[in-house]
């Protein structure tokens, strides 16, 4: 590294999306609390997902990547985390079975409690208060007292992580991943669904895979692949103060690691060169995401690479990009270019959620399921034509049946938002939204391998 990195660094740079709190003895004492607490993951851990994401950066793996726009510390339960789990596993049973490769399952779960925003306050009623930054920093609740940023909600959040990490370990490894189950569970949906004609060959054809390995004699009571699965959590690292509180020197290698999760990312409001998030991650040995908005230049986004991978290791960065569905044709390209041109590896992942906001004439955030597949497909096509590997997606979900995005086969009107909008920051696609989406792109997935075997027999 050009300069001497340590956990703190950070600190003598400059920074944005920084909460302004008030007691900064107190915010030290919190801190220093946490730096005692046993880390939330282990750099084992971290180094396996690394490795996963490697083989997806070259070819061989797609990244689903999905969760809650912001997590909250009142809707908390089992039954929550239980849901949104299940969603993805079915997620990525389609997934694995359309485009033959193993699917790196990664939630936003477990620590993504701190959110940008746009604006340091906002007004409600001509009042004006300080803008709402996720629970771990403040109360969603527009009273004055509340918004006030208070230290002791991260020790709340390190309690919410550690809890969730340990129900979704026991769900992992403890039999509910059971391929059988998760396959029932799918066909519900699609037997449920009034595009159920168009998802049944996928369907029909898992059901025909899962019957010839039982005729094998290969089910989940005698293999533990069919049983159990790996799971990895993820987050923004915008609140570093508990993320330096949470890096951890690993014994066995010497390496620093965030441990308040598996992968985390930076945002495209905090990716700037000479910043403080910038200088925090280039540090740690985790896997790291790299929002990346319209707003990118080639140049930058080679020297962040060079800066955060300079070792170009495979599966260390993942390109989360999120521009929206018309705006990804224009930029996409571009970047995929030097990308590709300069021989850096990463994991190309695609957001179609960020870029295709809109607001409804009832006032409510929402994002059109069209506009989301839009941009899946254009990412695709754009892929195809640079001959650079589609690595994954990253989409806000939940497990229930919120309606907070419009459109989808079982249609979500703009009528129909107020009646289950629960999001605590960003409108979310629900489970059959999810579900629906993951179909999708099991059929372009599917379609593209077919057509790469027809072009590899007419070369042969």
């Amino acid at each position: 590294m050009a300069e001497k990195w340590s956990p703190d660094s950070w600190r003598s740079k400059p920074i944005q999306q920084v909460p302004d709190y008030p007691d900064a003895k107190e915010l030290e004492k919190v801190e220093a609390t946490l730096s005692k607490f046993p880390p939330l993951v282990f750099a084992g851990e971290a180094r396996d997902l690394t490795k996963r994401l490697g083989r997806v950066a070259a070819g061989d793996g797609f990244l689903l990547q999905g969760g809650d726009c912001a997590e909250s510390f009142s809707e908390h339960h089992a039954d929550h985390i239980r849901d949104f789990f299940r969603a993805m596993l079915q997620m990525a049973v389609v997934l694995t079975y359309a485009g033959s490769v193993p699917v790196v399952k990664v939630g936003r779960i477990a620590g993504q409690f701190a959110k940008p925003r746009s604006a340091p306050t906002e007004t409600v009623d001509g009042v004006e208060l300080p803008s709402y930054r996720g629970d771990i920093v403040n109360d969603i609740e527009f009273k004055a007292e509340g918004r006030v940023p208070d230290p002791e909600r991260q020790l709340m959040g390190y309690r919410q992580s550690a809890a969730t990490l340990n129900l979704l370990r026991a769900f992992a490894q403890g039999g509910f991943a059971n391929l059988d189950h998760v396959h029932q569970w799918m066909l519900s949906f699609v037997e449920n669904n009034p595009a159920a004609e168009r998802f049944n060959e996928i369907a029909s054809r898992i059901t025909e895979a899962l019957d010839f390995m039982r005729a094998c004699g290969i089910s989940g009571e005698n293999t533990r692949q069919l049983n159990a699965t790996s799971f990895f959590t993820s987050h923004e690292a915008l609140l570093l103060g508990y993320e330096q509180a949470l890096t951890r020197i690993d014994s066995t290698s010497g390496d620093y690691y965030a441990t308040s999760g598996h992968m985390i990312w930076i945002g495209d409001r905090t990716r700037q060169l000479d910043h403080a998030h910038v200088e925090y991650v280039r540090g740690i040995k985790n896997p790291i995401g790299l929002k990346c908005g319209p707003s990118i230049s080639e140049d930058d986004l080679i020297r962040l690479i060079d800066i955060i991978n300079p070792e170009d290791e495979a599966g260390r960065l993942t390109l989360i990009c999120r521009f929206g569905s018309e705006a990804v044709k224009e930029h996409l390209p571009r970047l995929q270019r030097k990308v590709k041109a300069e021989g850096r590896s990463v994991v190309w992942s695609c957001d179609p959620m960020h870029g295709n906001t809109v607001k409804a004439a009832s006032g409510y955030k929402t994002r059109p399921f069209d506009k989301v597949l839009a941009e899946v497909e254009n990412f695709f096509d754009i892929c195809q034509a640079e001959r650079v590997y589609p690595g994954g997606v990253h989409v806000e979900m939940t497990g229930e049946n919120v309606t907070e995005c419009i459109g989808g086969s079982r249609t979500v009107n703009e009528a129909d938002l107020s009646d289950r909008y629960h999001t605590h920051c960003d409108p979310r696609l629900n489970a059959d939204q999810a579900l629906e989406l993951a179909f999708l792109i099991a059929e372009r997935m599917k379609r593209d391998r077919q057509g790469l075997r027809v072009k590899e027999a007419k070369s042969a």
